[in-house]
């Protein structure tokens, strides 16, 4: 019996590892343009570069700007619509 708690507790735990590595974590850094509530802007090289913030985002330090950052971000997709191809003539 103990043994196979044991076995379920590391097949759950290799599992959650897994999930959690898939999630691919991108930065950027520069100096903030533009702060609100629900944006951040930043110039990174010339590029703006707009990333958005809610309750969750963590926050060291004042946002303002001329203020350099480095964000911590991931891509995730909200919504995903399959063309079908063009039938061909």
């Amino acid at each position: 019996m103990l043994r196979l708690i044991s076995t379920t507790f590391i097949a759950l735990f290799i599992a959650g590892s897994v999930f959690a590595a898939a999630e691919k974590t991108y930065q950027v850094t520069g100096p903030i343009l533009e702060v609100t509530d629900s944006t951040i802007i930043v110039d990174k090289k010339g590029e703006k570069w707009e990333v958005s913030k809610d309750a969750a985002s963590v926050v060291h330090g004042e946002l303002k700007k001329g203020a350099k950052v480095t964000i911590k971000y991931k891509m995730v997709a909200t919504d995903v619509e399959v063309k079908t191809e063009a039938k061909k003539k």
